[in-house]
């Protein structure tokens, strides 16, 4: 289940100082400190058993915390010990939604409303506040447009309250993703109603989040923390937008920023997923690591760890193929079936890859073919990179074939590369090369090798030179390279090749014969390699 993000509450008890602890509960659960924001709730309960309020808002905390089964518990119990109090109704509805049982959810939603059907009753508005969030925060049977007719009745009742203008923003953001002027104008209107609250600006910078506008979302959340300095989830949503824009050291301050206010088991995992997204897999090593010598554990854990093993550099990669296999056994042997995907199977056969059992990684990367075959790219992909390795062309080309099924936009730059080499060298269908080069050229035209090797296999299919056919794409490929990169230790062996046999080119060839310009390319062999016997002959038999 998603997070779902609980509302601002408007606290409708009397008593200063059980409303001031409650809203202090609420704030914790706002601030994601949900063990703390438990232990509160709990007390509460115990001081004032038959307070409805103090149920709703603790299940309210618990569903922030992905526990909507203990969340349901507590809502139920307010049922029996409150039952005049409409909130928990509500409450129970959400679960009843949230687990696909629309029927009876509606059935409790009408009791909340039956129980505030009159206009001045204390808890109407907050009410159609908490219903329109389960027809906006459900991942599946969400109602927008109802949702927005209840926060508008509620505007009626209470026009001074922020919470409404917040609710309704989220509802016009999904509804109008593509747009987000309206949920944007409604979050500015809570903020007007109450300049100190961060909430709304952090919202509006998840919105320019989604739009990749990095600058003005980082400049929101920045906003959001000088507002409330202790407002954690602006912390945490910046470092995971500095994550996303790679912007490593911006992260980690913001990090320590959140883990500074909310330094729990949790939050460190929350933190070690988004290491893990990050691609920062060294540092996500060390947090899943840390927290399952803690006792935190769970099989998703094991699957980062094991694709962490498998992706990290500096390490010994017998060592981390060996600590990625050993957790990737652990989590074969708890994740439930459902959990299980392709993906664990190609990261399976990726690290004995990298342990060197290449058979036995080609195994597994078949078996994520056959079991995702419409994502089957990237397990093929890995297959036929194991047989260029192997120098088995043949095999290699089968696998390159069937990821491009006929399409080389299927294939990455390298991947074409490597399938037009296979061609080359096992096939030796240097018409086949030729093509996917020339392919490779197309997408990267300031590629020098593609052209290059258009000019070896043009080569191979005109060996006495009677077409002269790797002329222009030796030509090509020193122009691409460009003169003063010629010396280069990468360009140096390859130019002598392409100049020698340009020089041959004006020299042998009868119809283009050009001795000025063999003398050019024979000039740049004899610069490069100055004892080459070739260059010096021609020079011998062509005086300078």
């Amino acid at each position: 289940m998603n997070k779902y993000n609980i509302i601002a509450l408007s606290l409708l008890i009397a008593g200063g100082t059980t409303a001031q602890t409650l809203e202090d509960a609420v704030k914790k659960t706002e601030n994601e400190r949900y063990d703390l924001a438990s232990g509160m709730f709990k007390k509460l309960i115990v001081k004032e058993s038959t307070n409805g309020n103090n149920y709703y808002y603790f299940g309210e905390s618990l569903l922030k915390d992905d526990k909507l089964d203990s969340a349901k518990i507590i809502w139920q119990k307010g049922l029996k010990s409150d039952e005049d109090n409409p909130l928990n109704y509500v409450g129970y509805a959400k679960y009843l939604w949230f687990s696909g049982d629309m029927v009876k959810a509606n059935e409790n939603i009408e009791i909340a409303f039956d129980l505030t059907k009159k206009k001045w009753h204390p808890q109407k508005a907050e009410v159609l506040r908490q219903v329109a969030t389960i027809y906006i925060e459900t991942e599946k049977n969400k109602k927008l447009d109802e949702a927005i007719s209840l926060l508008d009745k509620a505007i009626e009742i209470e026009p001074e309250n922020p919470d409404n203008y917040i609710v309704k923003g989220d509802a016009l953001d999904i509804k109008t993703p593509e747009n987000g002027s309206p949920a944007i104008k409604n979050y500015n209107q809570a903020l007007s109603l109450r300049p100190n609250s961060p909430k709304a600006v952090l919202r509006t910078a998840k919105l320019y989040k989604r739009a990749k506008n990095y600058k003005l979302a980082n400049q929101k959340y920045k906003e959001a923390q000088a507002l409330d300095p202790n407002f954690a989830p602006a912390y945490k949503e910046n470092a995971e937008l500095n994550m996303m824009f790679n912007q490593a050291e911006s992260a980690i301050e913001n990090w320590e920023k959140y883990l500074a206010l909310n330094n729990t088991d949790e939050s460190r995992y929350r933190y070690a997923t988004s290491l893990f997204q990050g691609e920062k897999y060294n540092e996500a090593i060390k947090e899943l690591e840390d927290l399952q010598k803690k006792g935190f554990n769970n099989f998703y854990m094991d699957r980062m760890l094991a694709y962490s093993y498998c992706q990290v550099k500096g390490l010994d990669p017998i060592e981390a193929s060996e600590k990625g296999l050993a957790y990737l056994a652990s989590f074969f042997e708890t994740a439930p079936e459902e959990n299980i995907y392709a993906s664990d199977y190609r990261f399976k056969g990726l690290l004995l890859n990298k342990k060197g059992e290449d058979s036995l990684a080609i195994i597994e990367l078949e078996r994520s073919v056959e079991m995702d075959a419409d994502n089957k790219g990237d397990a093929l992909g890995d297959i036929a990179d194991i047989y260029v390795k192997k120098k088995d062309y043949l095999k290699a080309i089968d696998a390159f074939n069937r990821k491009s099924e006929g399409d080389p936009t299927l294939l990455s730059v390298k991947e074409l590369y490597n399938v037009a080499k296979a061609y080359y060298f096992g096939e030796q269908n240097f018409a086949a090369a030729d093509s996917c080069f020339a392919n490779l050229a197309e997408r990267s035209p300031t590629y020098a090798p593609a052209y290059l090797w258009r000019g070896r296999s043009s080569f191979n299919m005109d060996l006495d030179n009677e077409q002269w056919l790797a002329k222009e794409h030796y030509a090509k490929f020193l122009e691409v390279v460009g003169e003063e990169k010629f010396s280069s230790p990468a360009n140096k062996s390859s130019v002598v090749e392409a100049c020698k046999y340009l020089g041959d080119y004006y020299v042998n060839n009868e119809e283009f014969k050009d001795l000025e310009a063999a003398k050019k390319y024979w000039g740049v062999v004899l610069e490069l390699v100055p004892d080459d016997n070739q260059a010096n002959a021609f020079f011998q038999e062509n005086e300078m």
